[in-house]
């Protein structure tokens, strides 16, 4: 994989070196491996905690500092690029990745995995932020359009492949091998990637490590999901609930805030404040949020409400991948043309439909409703939330998409992993029975008022239709869009 650098500096040549296929694999098994274990690991819960003495609330806590990770991972790796080689930083990481899969495989007690996640999601969000810009930037623009897809393949499509990995493991109760198998895969991603993967010179090396930005994107990740994954053993009314959600938001405001009033960011908010990239970032918070929160309410109503047996449920929730899969396909279709802003709309719509079915659904109709509600959320979450991606990352200069991708990844993960764990607590003590569908509800309702708005703001910026300049962002001679300042239209009446 080649990477862009004005650099004169020469690297010794790698024997899969360019090879477009090569790196598309070193991406995807970069991504896919701790994906799939976000959901994964839900339905083969019980198996984990009996296996290592875990009880509900430490498994929860594990998970949700292992996503706080992964949002921290992608603003740390955003830092670090700058001033060294991404190849090294992907090597570590992958090492890592691979090191703490067998640490959470041969965990014998709760510290033992709980360290094993928590590494798993640090050192895949730095992955991110490494190995996907170079595969986006570093190949010929022909390849642009397959590049779209498969990273919409590897972000949501991994995830949709989770329930149905979680149901074997659950069924059989092997969630050690399935860690054994996750290990594997990042091993052989590994191998391709040091015969793949090319060195760069750093833009900066003289860089300093940004002294505001990264504490305060701990606080952001850390704190919030500490306080929702306390649900699990408390209440809203408990301070140990609010006032870690409150603060880390708190952090949140003054790091973006931050950055957009810096000279020179780590994080490009001030080029990605215009119409088009926060429509396109709000709608991929709007969209992911929305997907994480029914799918786990899907999975718990029907483990504890209709009582399937987990490789059921995982069987049940599978067309989404055949969803997603269909959003790829538009997408790498539409992303060079002027409907990109429209497909990012219809995946709202689609999560909106799967969300309405849900509201149909019961213990008795389970099996005919959740199949096609999850089709429709599998295509709202492909179409709705790489599209939006690419909105900001086209906004932007080429060079500037991994910190782009990293500040949207961290917005996106801090909407799905704070929303869903408090719906999910709603209804629980709401009853199953009747909180299930008060949360889909409510869920439906955050989907349509979202959209509504975005589409508002969009027209409020008085943004039209148009092809992106793809040549010129390949280039590194322009942005792809030239996006309406926020409010343009109001404003200017």
């Amino acid at each position: 994989m080649r990477f862009r650098s004005p650099s004169t500096r020469l690297f010794t040549r790698l024997p899969l070196a360019g090879n477009y296929p090569a790196a598309v694999a070193l991406a995807l098994l970069a991504l896919s491996p701790y994906l799939i274990l976000t959901t994964a690991t839900v339905l083969a819960e019980p198996q984990i905690m009996e296996g290592i003495g875990a009880t509900a609330y430490e498994l929860q806590l594990s998970g949700g500092m292992s996503n706080a990770a992964y949002a921290f991972g992608a603003v740390l790796a955003a830092d670090l690029v700058q001033r060294v080689a991404r190849r090294r930083i992907y090597l570590i990481c992958e090492c890592g990745f691979v090191l703490s899969s067998m640490l959470a495989l041969s965990a014998q007690n709760i510290g033992m995995f709980a360290a094993g996640v928590v590494l798993q999601g640090l050192f895949t969000g730095m992955l991110l932020v490494a190995a996907l810009p170079p595969l986006i930037t570093g190949h010929p623009i022909s390849r642009l359009r397959t590049t779209a897809a498969v990273v919409s393949l590897g972000l949501f499509g991994m995830v949709a492949f989770g329930p149905l990995v979680g149901g074997l493991v659950g069924s059989l109760g092997g969630w050690r091998p399935l860690f054994a198998g996750i290990a594997t895969l990042a091993l052989i991603g590994l191998v391709i990637g040091s015969l793949t993967f090319e060195g760069n010179d750093p833009p900066d090396r003289r860089a300093k490590f940004d002294r505001s930005a990264i504490p305060l994107a701990l606080g952001t990740t850390a704190l919030p999901f500490f306080g929702v994954s306390w649900l699990t053993r408390g209440s809203f009314s408990d301070p140990e609930f609010y006032l870690p959600v409150v603060c880390g938001l708190a952090c949140g405001v003054l790091l973006v805030g931050g950055q957009y009033r810096k000279a020179r960011p780590l994080m490009p908010v001030r080029p990605i404040s215009n119409t088009l990239p926060v429509v396109g970032t709000l709608n991929a918070m709007l969209v992911g949020a929305c997907f994480t929160t029914l799918l786990e309410l899907i999975e718990v109503y029907l483990t504890r409400e209709a009582r399937y047996s987990a490789v059921r449920i995982g069987a049940l929730l599978t067309p989404q991948i055949l969803g997603i899969f269909i959003a790829a396909l538009l997408f790498r279709r539409l992303m060079s043309t002027r409907w990109t802003p429209y497909l990012a709309l219809c995946g709202t719509a689609g999560v909106a439909v799967g969300a309405a079915i849900l509201l149909a659904a019961s213990t008795s109709s389970a099996s005919v409703t959740v199949p096609v509600a999850a089709f429709f959320l599998g295509f709202g979450a492909g179409a709705g939330v790489t599209p939006g991606l690419f909105l900001a990352g086209f906004s932007v200069p080429a060079a500037q998409i991994g910190p782009t991708f990293a500040l949207v990844e961290l917005l996106r993960s801090e909407a799905a992993f704070l929303i869903g764990p408090v719906l999910l607590h709603l209804a629980l003590i709401q009853g199953l029975a009747d909180g299930f569908h008060l949360a889909v509800g409510i869920t439906l309702g955050i989907t349509v008022v979202g959209a509504l708005s975005l589409v508002a703001l969009y027209l409020a910026g008085g943004a039209r239709p148009e092809a992106p300049d793809l040549v010129s962002w390949h280039a590194g001679t322009s942005t792809a869009y030239h996006s309406p300042a926020l409010l343009a239209a109001v404003r200017k009446h």
